[in-house]
């Protein structure tokens, strides 16, 4: 996909609300000997999101007329010099619906990325949540980098439009070095315009800010809700905190493991997985599939349409055409969530009549971009937290070496995946590190659910993560599903299992499976 990191699952709150103010900077004044724990929140009705959140009205309230409150805690700058310059953190909050003597305390949610914004995400889908309401006040936030929390900035709108239509699948040594240079002047964006903040927005600073959040919420332990990134973030934390993890629970699981490449690999195999179970499903119902007769002559029709698209553009979203890069990244979009498949037939079948406005729009969404042509940061934060991160840094020699890999992984989403681990290569900072460590002896049990249809973070991680955590920390559920995650599918086995960890504390029993 066009993203030029390492890609991560993007939350899809973008997606909900395509298909159905400014950046809050660094200070450059100390904390005047502020006790940052003890810092006092003040709560009032949240705003419109700025456009680096992704713009649109403000949160309406919660059935029964709760609203959204907002506020901003202080942070450092520099987590090794807690007493220097200052950050904003931009949090958000439902408060609890039940009595007050069964409030069990803050439940934080991330829902990934890296660079959602929580802040606009949490009441895009806050209904999804009632039940755990009764218990918590639910919290979320836009992470350092993310939003209005120090946002990153890189190159403007226009720019971006140029960006994300590049060709991200070069064929020679002229497009090779057009793609690299595409990517030197986007990193070096964001040098120019972020420098500041650039070395401090890795997962472990992240991971702080969140113990930070708990002491000013008043809690004395982190109970957690985690999905896509946003389980590597609560891995993070439970290593660094052990003591500190309430009930948690991991959805949608990142392999701690691997290395970016493995990462990249991994995607690719799990994009191909949906895509085949898509191709299958079309295929099955009682009516035709209006884009294939079998599995095979789907995807057949869908590489001889990006073949096409290569070579010729089609007309997009007005005045933008529809590339063979935008129409991937659309594809790959509605294989988030199979309640998306239905725009993916609907796309391909007017893309096939000459018409590109629904894949499109799909990429849009993936990418941050509003109808109004205003991107949000979600792709400049994302490749500054994975490039801060990451410690490989690849070349075109690595790339051409494990093509064969990628290809063999996945025909049509193969080449993308692989092209992308250039986006680190000319980054300003250092990556910290190949993979995070997320070993957490003496946390409390942290529940990890793995979705065996899941293409952004492949069911195998769920093992790893549940592995990794360590013996007692981790406790493994599967659900045999389709699309990212597994809470947000409805399925009555996996809510039961989750909401009985959060609101009651009943550990599910490892291994349990959900279908």
């Amino acid at each position: 996909m066009p993203n030029p990191s390492r890609p991560r699952a993007a939350a899809l709150a973008v997606t909900a609300a395509l298909l159905s103010a400014s950046l809050a900077a660094c200070s450059n004044d100390s904390q005047d000997d502020v006790d940052l724990p003890s810092q006092k929140l003040s709560w009032k009705d949240c705003p419109a999101p700025s456009e680096s959140e992704g713009g649109g009205e403000a949160p309406s309230p919660l059935p029964g007329g709760a609203e959204w409150q907002c506020a901003t805690m202080k942070a450092p700058l520099d987590w090794a010099d807690p007493e220097g310059d200052t950050i904003g953190i931009a949090l958000i909050r439902a408060r609890s619906s039940g009595d007050e003597d069964r409030r069990i305390g803050s439940l934080v949610f991330n829902f990934g990325g890296p660079g959602g914004s929580g802040v606009t995400t949490l009441p895009a889908f806050g209904t999804d949540y009632a039940k755990l309401r009764t218990r918590y006040d639910l919290v979320s936030f836009d992470p350092r980098g993310v939003g209005r929390s120090a946002g990153i900035e890189c190159e403007d709108d226009e720019q971006l439009d140029e960006y994300f239509q590049q060709d991200s699948t070069p064929d020679d040594a002229a497009e090779q070095k057009k793609l690299v240079s595409n990517i030197t002047g986007f990193n070096n964006a964001c040098d120019k315009n972020s420098g500041k903040v650039l070395p401090h927005v890795r997962t472990t600073d992240a991971a702080r800010d969140m113990d930070l959040m708990r002491q000013v919420l008043g809690d004395d332990k982190l109970h957690y809700f985690g999905i896509s990134y946003g389980t590597e973030l609560g891995g993070v934390y439970a290593h660094l905190f052990p003591k500190n993890v309430g009930r948690a629970v991991f959805d949608g699981v990142v392999d701690p493991t691997q290395s970016p490449e493995e990462g990249s690999l991994g995607q690719a195999k799990g994009f191909q997985r949906a895509l085949d179970n898509y191709a299958k499903d079309c295929t099955s119902q009682v009516e035709d599939c209006p884009v294939g007769d079998t599995p095979d002559e789907v995807k057949e029709k869908i590489a001889k349409l990006l073949d096409e698209l290569e070579e010729k553009p089609i007309p997009g979203i007005f005045p933008r055409d529809l590339t063979q890069t935008a129409a991937t990244n659309g594809i790959a979009q509605s294989l988030y969530s199979k309640d998306f498949w239905e725009y993916l037939t609907e796309g391909l079948q007017q893309a096939y009549d000459g018409d590109g406005k629904v894949l499109m729009m799909l990429s849009d969404s993936m990418n941050g971009r509003n109808e109004d042509g205003k991107y949000s940061n979600i792709q400049a934060a994302n490749v500054a937290i994975n490039c801060a991160d990451d410690k490989p840094r690849y070349t075109t020699q690595d790339v051409e070496a494990k093509l064969p890999e990628f290809r063999s992984a996945s025909p049509l989403f193969g080449d993308y995946l692989a092209w992308g681990m250039l986006g680190c290569t000319d980054w300003a900072v250092d990556g910290a590190a190949d993979h995070p460590d997320v070993s957490a002896a003496g946390s409390a049990p942290i529940l990890v659910v793995g979705n065996t249809g899941d293409p952004a973070t492949p069911y195998e991680g769920a093992r790893k993560m549940a592995d990794a955590l360590g013996d007692g920390v981790g406790v493994e559920l599967t659900y045999k599903g389709q699309g990212h995650g597994a809470y947000d599918s409805g399925n009555k086995c996996v809510l039961g299992a989750v909401n009985g960890y959060l609101l009651d504390g009943t550990v599910p029993k490892e291994g349990t499976v959900c279908s």
